[in-house]
């Protein structure tokens, strides 16, 4: 064997240890970074900054449910950065999703903040992030559950209310036909009809409005609105009912008062306010309507001296087709909807509504508005629409003269 062979020899023998040797080395140095990764608790770079602006919450956790991250909204839940996750079912989802792989969602109600009597309806969805982390995304859904449920209550009440008048129409005219040979019975059975029609249109109106303010579109002409002709166009929409029911109207409190808004809704709400004391006031009784402002609030107060509203109906008296005294809102045509449209015309506003009451003595029902300063033409609008008041009595006096004269 020449030298020239023999050096090839060893040039291929030292390329194969060199060969070996590298794959080796690649080997340990993967199998090293292998094991530091499936012993490793280092939450990903990235990890933590996604988490801090999300609105729902959210954290890493490893193989022992201690939590590494999380979001600012995951504190509600009771999961914090150092703590241990506590709650059994999302325990055993983050196991169930470590053992599976993947990523897995599941709903369930858990407590929040600790409280047992606030479970929440919650939508959580497990990942796996690597061998010893899992992202968990807990996302609560109980307005909407509570929204959707409120819908379909207001599917089945507007149905079952619906079918009181319009029964009592379709039974009223089988009884005109049969009558057709009775003019008086006719025109009983024709003055009843006319009264349901009525019923019915008030409730379909009042559904409609209540419909237009809980649409995302619920304010329309959203304007300075003047509380003074707000609150004289209400009891002025309302003064035959109350003189029919022996019932005195008056207004007090502060004058001048402005807030910004849809002045109609205003007007309706008042007014749902006013016909409601009238109602379950007594005869010889009065109904107070007061404004006042003070730290940036409106407040119009309408009080009566009725029946009160029972403890036990004070929670749900603004509910839609709620009823605290069910034959007394049947016999004088209520809906039940009059305060829940006052509810949301006032949250509307951006404000609230308060009630003060205490069976047989009366009720206190107030509206809480953002105040707004009055618009610099506000007293040129007064001057004007006294100047329009006095020509038209003028114009009035004059055509009762020339009357007179004929």
């Amino acid at each position: 064997m020449t030298e020239t062979q023999i050096a090839l020899i060893a040039l291929a023998v030292g390329l194969a240890i060199g060969i070996g040797l590298s794959l080796l080395l690649a080997w340990a140095y993967r199998a090293r970074a292998r094991v530091a990764e499936e012993t490793s608790s280092a939450v990903p770079e990235g990890i933590v900054d996604v988490l801090a602006s999300m609105d729902d919450a959210a954290c890493v956790v490893d193989t022992s449910g201690l939590v590494l991250a999380a979001s600012v909204a995951a504190s509600r839940f009771g999961i914090d950065v150092g703590s241990t996750l506590d709650n059994p079912e999302l325990r055993l989802l983050v196991r169930g999703v470590r053992a599976d792989g993947g990523t897995a969602t599941e709903s369930m109600r858990i407590t929040r903040g600790g409280l047992s009597l606030d479970p929440r309806l919650v939508s959580a969805r497990a990942s796996v992030l690597g061998p010893r982390l899992t992202l968990l995304i807990i996302r609560d859904v109980t307005e909407q559950e509570r929204l959707d449920q409120m819908r379909r209550d207001f599917v089945a009440n507007t149905s079952h209310e619906l079918k009181t008048p319009v029964g009592a129409v379709t039974l009223l005219a089988e009884a005109i036909e049969s009558a057709a040979d009775d003019p008086a019975q006719v025109r009983i059975f024709a003055t009843r009809i006319s009264a349901e029609a009525g019923r019915l249109a008030q409730l379909t109106g009042r559904i409609m409005s209540l419909s237009r303010l809980q649409a995302d579109d619920g304010l329309g002409d959203v304007t300075p609105v003047a509380i003074d002709e707000v609150i004289a166009k209400s009891i002025e929409a309302h003064v035959v009912q109350a003189d029919a029911a022996g019932v005195e109207i008056t207004r007090g409190g502060d004058r001048g008062i402005w807030v910004r808004g849809d002045a109609q809704i205003l007007v309706e709400a008042v007014g749902n306010l006013i016909v409601n004391a009238i109602v379950y006031s007594p005869s010889g009784s009065r109904v107070g309507v007061g404004v006042r402002a003070e730290d940036g609030v409106v407040e119009i107060a309408v009080s009566d001296q009725g029946i009160g509203i029972a403890e036990a109906d004070r929670e749900r008296i603004f509910e839609r087709f709620y009823r605290a005294d069910e034959a007394r809102s049947r016999r004088t045509g209520g809906t039940g909807l009059g305060l829940s449209i006052v509810k949301h015309a006032t949250q509307r506003h951006g404000g609230e509504v308060r009630l003060w009451s205490r069976p047989g003595r009366g009720s206190t029902f107030t509206m809480r508005l953002p105040l707004i300063d009055a618009p610099p033409n506000a007293d040129a609008g007064k001057k004007s629409k006294k100047k329009r008041e006095r020509k038209a009595a003028k114009a009035g006096a004059v055509r009762a003269r020339k009357g007179d004269r004929a």
